[in-house]
């Protein structure tokens, strides 16, 4: 679910970004609108959040098919699933802002073999943190990157009978990276909106 719902909400927010901002300048109309040059950027991040989240919501009742058998799939706290997720989708969406506005298209499979690839091997997608416990000085490096709160707040919300991170390791680090990816990618946009 964390790697869909990332996944959708870079592509949805980053493609059409690095389309619009190449040499034609598509997103001159949008720009020359009588509003804030950020908020074209944050119309962009909601389009994207709510793509994240529909991708994320599409998984479950095909997880629940694939893995009835062996993991059950149960949400004990809705309140705390929903705040994971919408943080989850935030995230993507606002990390998506931050390299549509950074990268050419002539680099964008660079984006997605050095950003994207390494962050879900590095992400605790197909294992839970702990068990990165023999390697302890990865098990702490990983932390650095977002998708591994990501995977671990939807694994604490969802399969809470795994091992996973305290979920207010959780909420604060995907709280902060939404933040900082939000901040990047919005003085990012402005700068290439006038430049």
């Amino acid at each position: 679910m964390a790697i869909s719902m990332v996944f959708t909400g870079v592509w949805a927010v980053a493609m059409p970004l690095i389309a619009e901002f190449q040499f034609t300048r598509e997103i001159e109309d949008r720009l020359l609108a009588p509003i804030e040059i950020a908020w074209v950027a944050v119309e962009k991040v909601l389009a994207g959040t709510l793509q994240a989240l529909l991708a994320g919501l599409i998984v479950i009742p095909c997880a629940w098919l694939i893995l009835r058998p062996g993991v059950g799939i149960s949400m004990h706290n809705p309140l705390a699933f929903a705040c994971v997720t919408l943080l989850v989708a935030l995230f993507s969406a606002c990390g998506g802002l931050a390299l549509g506005c950074s990268v050419n298209q002539q680099h964008i499979g660079v984006m997605f073999s050095m950003v994207l690839t390494p962050m879900i091997f590095f992400g605790c997608t197909y294992y839970p943190w702990s068990a990165l416990n023999s390697f302890p000085i990865l098990q702490k490096a990983v932390l650095i990157n977002p998708l591994v709160y990501a995977s671990e707040g939807l694994r604490a919300t969802l399969a809470p009978q795994f091992p996973h991170l305290p979920m207010l390791a959780v909420l604060v680090g995907l709280t902060a990276f939404d933040a900082v990816f939000l901040a990047a990618g919005l003085r990012q946009f402005r700068g290439k909106a006038v430049s």
